[in-house]
Formats: structure tokens, sequence, C-alpha cells
């Protein structure tokens, strides 16, 4: 998947449409800013508006408050401790804190967000969550935290059978109300032959660009993709322009190519339309934040975080801690990036669907990568 930012900078090689997203640390919670003349509505804004269903001169605006209503969240669920639920942004992208009594309900109210009281316990989610990771291998299922509903879903797929998956579902059936079983079409790595990064006779699309600090740089992937190759090239059969310096999947998914060429690896993101997003930092999801993603096979795509800590299980293995989310992806999406603003949040991992008829895509987050290859985006 790729991404790319202002015109000032050109994409990777053009054609490769480099995916590279940075995140800021949120701002605290303000006024939204007023939204910006239609003129100026960039196409992935026009993208998210159509995801969301809002005006298009509305998205760059709900972006920047949905971090700051973000960051509120973040600080009630810190000061409210096991009274708070989790958090999350509802539809119109207003903020939810879930709390367990009436009192704790009036303190988040005085503080400017919505209260819903719930009857689990964040702890006791995440106490279902652990049990069900006990499971992990089971070929065809998801798993994780829906805090919208205050449940755990567990997700099939047509094709999961056998014993680890009926035992899941034992586990799951232990729970009761508490675990919500959904049906979907197979989940897989998102992998083919084509264009974009190759290695071999494979297909990619590059995540983000990144340096470490004494400014070598490499870009960061999918790890089922760095584990299938060593040496990556723009074109199929094209002159090499990195090597692999480090890869995990399964358990993780991210990888890291040192580029060993001049080809120009700006810190943007490809929109594919010939103009592209400058990424500045990165971070970490929340639930119901609108995002988009940047990939090789299906371009820009948008859509809504529905999961920020959810176990993912292929054929290969599962894959742990990953972002759920309803934007869809494609064969040759592995790898691209996952952003909203400036911000890099993840890479394209996995996930069930396609862009005809919608699907959910799991994506590996960014921050741990950056932090075991000790590199940054720019």
């Amino acid at each position: 998947m790729s991404r790319g930012s202002a015109s000032r900078r050109t994409v990777l090689a053009g054609a490769l449409g480099l995916a590279v997203t940075a995140a800021v640390a949120a701002p605290a919670a303000q006024a939204a800013p007023a939204a910006p003349a239609a003129s100026a509505v960039s196409s992935v804004d026009a993208a998210l508006a159509r995801a969301i269903g809002i005006p298009a001169t509305s998205a760059a605006v709900r972006v920047r408050a949905e971090a700051d209503r973000a960051a509120l969240g973040a600080a009630l669920e810190k000061r409210l401790g096991a009274r708070a639920a989790g958090s999350y942004l509802a539809p119109d992208g207003s903020l939810v804190v879930n709390v367990l009594d009436s009192a704790t309900a009036a303190r988040v109210r005085a503080s400017g967000a919505g209260a819903k009281i719930v009857s689990r316990s964040s702890a006791r989610l995440h106490g279902v969550t652990a049990a069900l990771n006990r499971h992990a291998g089971a070929v065809g299922t998801a798993w994780g935290v829906d805090t919208a509903t205050n449940q755990v879903f567990v997700s099939v797929d047509g094709t999961a059978s056998g014993p680890k998956v009926a035992a899941l579902l034992a586990t799951a059936r232990r729970y009761g109300s508490a675990v919500r079983v959904e049906r979907s079409a197979p989940i897989s790595t998102l992998i083919r032959g084509g264009d974009a990064i190759y290695t071999g006779g494979a297909r990619c699309s590059l995540g983000f660009n990144v340096r470490n600090s004494s400014g070598t740089r490499y870009f960061l992937t999918a790890g089922h993709c760095t584990n299938l190759g060593a040496s990556w090239s723009a074109s199929p059969g094209g002159a090499q322009i990195g090597t692999r310096a480090g890869t995990s999947f399964p358990v993780n998914d991210y990888g890291i190519v040192r580029y060993t060429s001049t080809i120009s690896n700006p810190g943007s993101v490809n929109l594919y339309n010939g103009s592209s997003r400058d990424i500045t930092g990165s971070g970490n999801v929340f639930n119901g934040q609108s995002l988009c993603r940047s990939g090789s096979t299906t371009g820009l795509r948008c859509g809504s975080v529905t999961g920020t800590s959810v176990t993912v299980n292929y054929a290969q293995g599962p894959v742990y801690d990953t972002i759920r989310t309803n934007i869809c992806a494609e064969g040759g999406d592995s790898g691209g990036s996952l952003f909203g603003g400036s911000i890099a949040y993840g890479l394209t991992s996995g996930g069930s669907g396609n862009c005809s008829s919608g699907g959910t895509t799991f994506f590996q987050k960014v921050p741990e990568a950056l932090s075991v290859y000790g590199v940054s985006v720019y």
C-alpha cells in the first residue's frame, strides 16, 4: 500500500506510490478550526467524506477535531481509572466514555464528553480476550473489544473449522452476552504477484519511509511480505532498490528494507491522484477514528477504526494487537499505509472481503515497528 502528501515531494519512483505516514501528539481538547474553503479540500478529505457520509469541506475539520476528542477521552479514562470502561468516537464524531455508575457519568458530562453507563468493566472485557488468546491459531478467526457495544467480538470466516475453532467457540459461549460472534468472508493476508514493490514474483505495497538517528533510510512494509524475499525492486525484475534488514511474521506483521539505491524516497504518502500527503509523525489509533489507507491495488480508501487491540488468525499463524477497520483492501495492498492527517498509524496486514462489496482490514501498528527497529518517520 502506499501514500503520499504535498505535491512538493515526489513519491518514490512515481509508480511505487510509496506510503509514508507520521503522527504528532494529539492537542488538548479545543474548539474545532473553521472549515476550509471548498477549493482547499484535498482528495484524501473528499474520500474520507464519502466513506463517512459528511460534506467534503467538513472532513479535514473532523480529522483534527477527532484527534482532540481522542486526547480528551484518553485523559478521562486515565483520571477515572477503573470507573471508566473505555471510550470511543460515535458515528457523528462525538466522544463517548463508558462508565460504570451515574456519579462517574456526571463527571464525564461535566468535562464536555458524552457518557454511557455500561455493565462490563474494561478489566472484565480484557479478561475475556485473554481467555480467547489461549486459542490463537484457530485459522480464519479474529477477536477483540468492541467498546461501542461493551462486548468482545469474535469473527469467524466461512472456512474456519476443526477442533481449534470449536474450542474457541466453546470458550466464547461461556461468557454469554459479553461475547458477540460474527460471520465474515475468508480472512487472509493480502499479497499477490503484480507491481508496486517486488520481491521475486510477489507484489506488496510500501508502507512508510523511515530513517534512523544517523540518517540511513529504510521503508516499512508488512512482515508477511519481507518474509518472502531479501531483495526488493520498484518494478517486476527491475533494479534493486533495497535489501531486507528485518522481518517479523506471524505474531507481528512488520518488516524493514534498507535503501541501496538513490531512488527518491520522500516522507509522504501517495494519494493516487497525482498528489501526496506529507507524514510528520506516528501515533496510536482510537475506536471510531476516521482514517484512510493507500495501496497499490485499490489506491486511496477511507473508513473508521472498529477495534484497537485485535488478535487475527491467519493460515500462517496469529498476529496480536492489530487495528481492525471497515476500510476495504485487496491483494497487493499488503504493507501499505494507514494514516490520518499527517500521522502514520498502521501497515496493511490482511482482512476479508474486497473493495467491490466492502470488507474488513487489519493493520499492524506502526509505533511498535518504529521502536523495534530504532527508526522514525520523516
